[in-house]
């Protein structure tokens, strides 16, 4: 580590077209509210020319410079794990990874999406019944989600997708996970887009872990019709804070919970990982709606060195 960053804690995020990310101006907000010095630095695949399986290249580079840690984002979660000395128990289960963090023992992955998701369910929709919940979406969001809900105690999880056997896959490998047999091998199970309206309609509750909703993918994921009285709703887009689903969902009179809570819990355990110090989650939350709300370029926070040359 050179003079110029002497004293100060370096971490950053790996993925692909992640200029856009909210997460340095995040984590350096709140590193300044707690008197910390800290650089967040964005090493993007496509403006390094490097391809995902150049993950691992990348990681020694950045240990080599003094990090602390990583996030890993799209489309590096599962490529890196190959590269890592250890992985939490939660991330092996997952089997995905988004925070790596450097110490005297090498490199470690966590899964911070997971636990993102509890927090920010608990908080944000605190008391909400969890017996029978339908996930929509069995991408890497999705099962983060499917894997918190269960280790809540969710009696049943209908996991529904596009793509009917991906939707299987994900059920089938949190069966295994949770060790759901006999009798219990029902408490997951994978349906297509076309059974949603009968799963919708016993449920407590729904997440929401497709694109849709996104600015780039504006709309409804599922008609507002299939609402009913007391079925709670759960965000994981962030992207707008208040996406068209939710505006729906309020509407009807139910419980909402916005993506918001995910993203900033999720990146509030990532900073206690990288720096052992504890972060305040409501103090982020009020950053992140400021952010979005304002739509803030990360750039206007952004120094030269924000970005891995």
């Amino acid at each position: 580590m050179d003079s110029t960053t002497a004293g100060i804690v370096r971490t950053g995020l790996i993925g692909s077209g992640i200029g856009p990310s909210l997460s340095p101006a995040l984590h350096e907000r709140e590193a300044r509210a707690l008197g910390l010095p800290l650089r967040y630095t964005r090493w993007d695949l496509d403006e390094l020319g490097a391809a995902p399986s150049d993950v691992g290249e990348l990681l020694g580079r950045a240990r080599a410079q003094g990090y602390g840690g990583l996030n890993i984002t799209h489309p590096c979660k599962q490529q890196v794990i190959p590269h890592l000395d250890a992985l939490s128990d939660d991330a092996a289960a997952i089997g995905a990874v988004n925070t790596v963090v450097f110490d005297d023992r090498g490199a470690t992955g966590h899964n911070t999406d997971w636990s993102g998701f509890r927090d920010g369910l608990l908080t944000g929709l605190p008391g909400a019944a969890r017996d029978r919940v339908v996930l929509l979406g069995a991408g890497g969001a999705g099962a983060a989600a499917a894997h918190a809900l269960l280790t809540l105690g969710t009696g049943h999880l209908d996991v529904v997708d596009v793509d009917a056997g991906r939707a299987r896959h994900l059920a089938d490998e949190l069966a295994a996970r949770f060790g759901a047999t006999g009798a219990e091998a029902r408490r997951t199970a994978g349906h297509g887009r076309d059974e949603l309206a009968a799963v919708l309609d016993g449920a407590d509750g729904v997440v929401h872990a497709t694109p849709v909703g996104m600015a780039e993918h504006p709309g409804l994921p599922f008609p507002s019709s299939l609402l009913h009285p007391g079925l709670w709703v759960a965000e994981i887009v962030y992207r707008p804070l208040d996406t068209a689903l939710l505006r729906a969902v309020r509407a009807a009179g139910c419980p909402t919970l916005d993506g918001g809570r995910m993203a900033v819990h999720q990146a509030a355990e990532a900073f206690r990982l990288f720096t052992g110090l504890t972060p305040d989650p409501a103090r982020m939350l009020a950053h992140l709606a400021e952010l979005v709300a304002t739509e803030e370029s990360p750039t206007a926070e952004m120094k030269e060195t924000d970005r891995v040359a």
